[in-house]
């Protein structure tokens, strides 16, 4: 297809297309003439997962660059790859690395790791968002307790596990990515929303006389 094709379909401006091909997030087309080339659907893909990344995810280019050649670096691994996508889409926390409450805060958030036996990296920024909310928790008098935890820990294990089912889709690297920018994002939105539909249910069942 031409440029022009693959802008429709996309949806796309043609000079963004260009403009992803000069900083090596799109492959070149096959040249045609000299100032003509063909595309396919690779090129039509690659462009979806960038979209995916920059709209969904608002990921900057560099961050973009990054995740793209580790998809194309078939010696990267599926879940070196995926993890290289969820570190970049964030949120991260700011880390007081110096305070008392934050080493606290770090030490029960990898006592907690350890206790579920759940394989995460120690340098993880999930590690410091976490204990970032227990450092909040702790400020407002409310302690932090794995039996309070324990809810949350179950709804996270389900969740996660039905969300990497869905990423079994062979050697489709591209659309892994894609998949999790969508779940992670989106998903998240889902979710946030469905808890506070449950918990305003909830309350109504307990509190509302009415």
């Amino acid at each position: 297809m031409k440029i022009s094709e693959l802008s429709d379909r996309s949806g796309l401006p043609v000079q963004t297309i260009k403009y992803y091909i000069r900083e090596g997030l799109l492959p070149k087309g096959a040249a045609t003439a000299a100032t003509r080339a063909e595309y396919d659907g690779r090129h039509l893909d690659r462009l979806r997962l960038i979209r995916a990344l920059r709209e969904v995810g608002d990921l900057p280019i560099a961050s973009v660059q990054q995740i793209v050649a580790a998809v194309d670096d078939e010696d990267i691994p599926l879940h070196q790859l995926l993890g290289t996508a969820q570190y970049a889409l964030g949120p991260r926390a700011e880390p007081h690395r110096e305070g008392p409450d934050w080493q606290a805060a770090r030490e029960d958030v990898d006592a907690v790791v350890a206790e579920l036996g759940w394989q995460v990296l120690p340098d993880a920024p999930t590690r410091d968002l976490l204990a970032q909310a227990f450092v909040a928790l702790r400020r407002l008098g409310l302690p932090i307790v794995l039996s309070d935890l324990r809810p949350y820990i179950q709804a996270a294990e389900l969740v996660a596990d039905h969300e990497v089912g869905r990423l079994l889709v062979g050697d489709d690297r591209e659309k892994a990515v894609q998949t999790a920018v969508a779940t992670n994002v989106l998903y998240e939105r889902v979710l946030i929303a469905l808890r506070r539909m449950a918990q305003e249910s909830a309350s109504a069942r307990r509190f509302d006389d009415g």
